[in-house]
């Protein structure tokens, strides 16, 4: 029930999106015809690249002001030199010195005994849920939208499966949950909010409050857990299907208007986060217009970080079953109630409830989102150090420059096929023999444009954030064939 990070391949959808078009001139072309190119034609080829024949399309190497300035808010996440990263857990996988493998020998024998526990609440959790569900005609099919709720019996039934639930929570070591304030009734907030660190959550609320949830269409063929949260009456959403985005939205609202359904439950960031940061929240859980509960949960912890980070669930769970006992906290929160002004409502009331989360969690509310994680995945794919020097906000990106994930993936694979180093740092040299450029002093100019001229290597992030401003302020279209133009062109238009 946690979210995962999928496969970047799963990206296969068209990336020359439309949302970005109009940064392209009137009369720009993405191909260009190839001519040939001598050695004295830069200065020629210079004049006639904007479409109107005129104009010096280097201009925005001019050292007076830096492209990087224009168009930049004052929390451009690109002036950071150290990047957060919200993802990784700090845990060492199978590390943590003498203690930390003492510990985890003296109870091994205790981890069996935890294990052997877990497996019989998960065979008895199923059991009652199939019972449950059995004859339950809108509990079949793969369409369930627009059905009942769940008859009272069946969810009486159901409670073995939440006992079973908290005896899950006690074989992982959670022996006792500390909890602050109470859920608000169902009738004030039908829908609630939380922050996502790990697998924990899910099964915690399962248990506390037997919510429907909004999960990916993944997890409905995993086993035992697809049976399970079917009898959530789980809404299904694909997150790279507008219509799949649009058809969960008017479920949610269509289910938090009914008092006959339980709580609708959601993580707003979108996947998992090592809770020292919260991430961008999506706009699912607000965009009805529902009154929300915000609920925050933390994990106090000296040696292990309980976080779902750059570590397996096995891994994961094998440390749980291993240590004398899990600290979880779980706070409910004041109601936030949407603003009056209607058209305000998805924007505004997700920032209030991020605000009041993060003040609860005493943490930063960052630009960083779902579309990071993913670009840190491929990243620790193609087997890099300091992954979180790929992430570059996407949030933020999306926003500021109307960039979605796809794009930015794309730009990652481009970015990789110039041999960056294990800390994501690309050598001049692999920059130009990238492009099949030379050191001229104008490919000087233009490789210490993405570096503002610091180092004698770039980063990701820098590649990015020049790119994405060439995309807002190059309005020109380019019909030259100088080694240096077609790299400009390449760089600026292949992502349109």
């Amino acid at each position: 029930m946690a979210s995962t990070s999928p496969s970047p391949a799963s990206l296969s959808t068209p990336l020359l999106s439309g949302s970005i078009a109009p940064a392209r001139g009137a009369n720009g072309h993405g191909n260009n015809s190839h001519r040939h190119h001598h050695p004295h034609d830069d200065s020629d080829a210079a004049a006639s690249v904007c479409g109107d024949g005129g104009g010096d399309p280097f201009a925005f190497l001019s050292e007076d002001r830096p492209p990087r300035d224009r168009g930049a808010s004052p929390a451009d996440p690109f002036r950071n030199a150290t990047p957060a990263d919200p993802f990784r857990n700090a845990t060492p996988a199978w590390g943590g010195g003498v203690y930390a493998w003492a510990r985890t020998l003296l109870l091994l024998p205790v981890a069996a005994l935890r294990l052997a526990l877990f497996g019989l609440a998960i065979a008895i959790g199923y059991a009652a849920t199939w019972v449950a569900l059995r004859g339950w005609a809108h509990a079949q099919g793969r369409s369930r939208e627009g059905t009942g709720p769940m008859p009272a019996w069946r969810r009486r039934l159901m409670w073995i499966t939440r006992i079973s639930a908290r005896c899950i929570l006690f074989s992982f070591g959670y022996h006792w949950i500390r909890k602050k304030g109470r859920p608000a009734p169902r009738e004030l907030a039908p829908i609630v909010v939380s922050n996502h660190i790990s697998y924990i959550e899910p099964i915690f609320f399962f248990y506390e409050l037997f919510p429907t949830i909004v999960s990916s269409e993944s997890h409905d063929a995993l086993p035992f857990v697809g049976t399970i949260i079917r009898a959530m009456q789980v809404i299904y959403v694909d997150r790279f299907s507008p219509a799949s985005r649009k058809a969960a939205v008017n479920e949610i609202k269509r289910k938090a208007a009914c008092n006959s359904f339980p709580r609708v439950l959601l993580f707003p960031e979108g996947t998992t986060t090592n809770g020292r940061f919260l991430i961008s929240f999506q706009h699912g859980a607000f965009i009805p217009g529902y009154p929300v509960q915000p609920v925050v949960v933390r994990y106090p912890h000296v040696h292990f970080d309980q976080s779902w980070g750059n570590i397996s669930l096995l891994k994961l769970m094998f440390k749980m079953f291993t240590q004398f006992h899990n600290f979880m906290e779980v706070e409910y929160l004041p109601v936030v109630y949407p603003p009056e002004i209607k058209q305000e409502n998805a924007l505004h009331f997700a920032e209030n409830t991020s605000y009041a989360m993060a003040r609860a969690l005493n943490v930063l509310p960052t630009s960083y989102s779902y579309g990071d994680s993913m670009i840190m995945a491929r990243a620790v794919e193609a087997g890099k150090d300091n992954c979180s020097n790929y992430m570059v906000q996407m949030a933020w990106v999306k926003d500021m420059y109307g960039v979605n994930t796809a794009e930015a993936m794309e730009l990652l694979e481009n970015f990789l096929a110039m041999n960056p180093d294990s800390d994501g740092h690309v050598k001049a040299q692999d920059f130009w023999a990238h492009f099949g450029l030379d050191c001229s002093p104008l490919c000087k100019k233009i490789f210490h444009y993405f570096n503002s001229g610091i180092t004698d290597s770039i980063t990701f992030c820098q590649v990015s954030t020049s790119i994405f401003n060439w995309i807002l302020q190059e309005p020109c279209s380019f019909t030259c064939n100088s080694k240096i133009s077609v790299m400009h062109w390449y760089c600026v238009f292949h992502y349109h």
